[in-house]
């Protein structure tokens, strides 16, 4: 299976990034995508980071380097196979641009982005504000043990993209927090951007913090926002999630985002519940 295929088992080599740039300004992806869903379809956090990319750089290029907001309605199964990304600017003033964009496969929207970039600038911020300073992870990466995903083993996926330790609680058991770093870049001969980094264990939230069992629910998240008040330092993430779940198949998975230096952000997740047996 070459690095672009959805093709069957473990592929023999892995492939160096989730995604590899074509001529034809699309990308080629690989399956270090894989979601827990579908096979053939994959996690909702590496296309998403692929679409944060270019929003990314529609917004340096006008000195905007913050992206304060991102959220994703994510209108498809995204399949593993070849991404288009597209993206306008809504508005640019002086500090603030809102951004748009479209990721499309096989000439279909598969998802569909809004953001908020800012300007940064050095501010000196007066001692003893209320709720300051910010919360810290509930444990340090050095103090977290590893610990794989428990996804499919027969087959290369997200759980092969990146690498797990648990924070707080256990995996799919309820509220949960979990650091994540890239083992692999997200586009091949690129390092990964902090807001790519955070996207990428993002999406996760629902997962990590499951309340239900895979083997006889689903909890497919359509959509995902995620609000910065500042960049992510280093490579380890943290999400410390958990998920609510209502009497008619609705559900909420809301996360506190973490670095090395403590809280940097949040995210939130609609769930759609239902009984079924997923992929995993």
């Amino acid at each position: 299976m070459t690095a672009h295929s959805s093709g069957g088992g473990r592929e023999a080599g892995p492939p160096a990034s989730a995604y590899v740039p074509l001529e034809n300004g699309a990308f080629a992806s690989s399956g270090l995508t894989r979601g827990p869903w579908h096979p053939d379809h994959q996690h909702g956090g590496p296309p998403i980071a692929l679409a944060a990319r270019s929003i990314e750089r529609a917004a340096a290029a006008l000195e905007l380097t913050h992206i304060a907001r991102l959220t994703t309605n994510l209108l498809r199964p995204v399949p593993i196979a070849e991404l288009t990304v597209e993206v306008e600017t809504e508005y640019a003033g002086r500090n603030v641009a809102h951004f748009s964009g479209r990721l499309l496969a096989g000439g279909k929207e598969v998802a569909r982005l809004t953001a908020v970039a800012q300007r940064e600038g050095a501010l000196e911020l007066p001692p003893g504000l209320p709720g300051h300073p910010l919360p810290q992870a509930p444990q340090s990466v050095e103090s977290s043990p590893e610990q794989r995903f428990p996804f499919s083993t027969k087959m290369l996926g997200y759980q092969d993209l990146i690498e797990s330790r648990i924070a707080a609680g256990v995996f799919f058991r309820g509220p949960s927090a979990v650091w994540f770093r890239m083992r692999h870049p997200l586009v091949a001969g690129e390092e990964p951007s902090a807001l790519q980094r955070v996207a990428v264990a993002a999406d996760s939230g629902n997962g990590i913090s499951a309340v239900l069992g895979f083997d006889r629910y689903i909890f497919v998240n359509s959509d995902l926002t995620i609000n910065l008040l500042r960049k992510a330092r280093g490579e380890w993430v943290c999400i410390d999630a958990r998920t609510l779940l209502g009497p008619d198949g609705g559900g909420l998975a809301e996360a506190r985002i973490f670095d090395a230096q403590g809280l940097i952000g949040r995210s939130t997740q609609s769930l759609a519940v239902s009984a079924g047996v997923n992929f995993v």
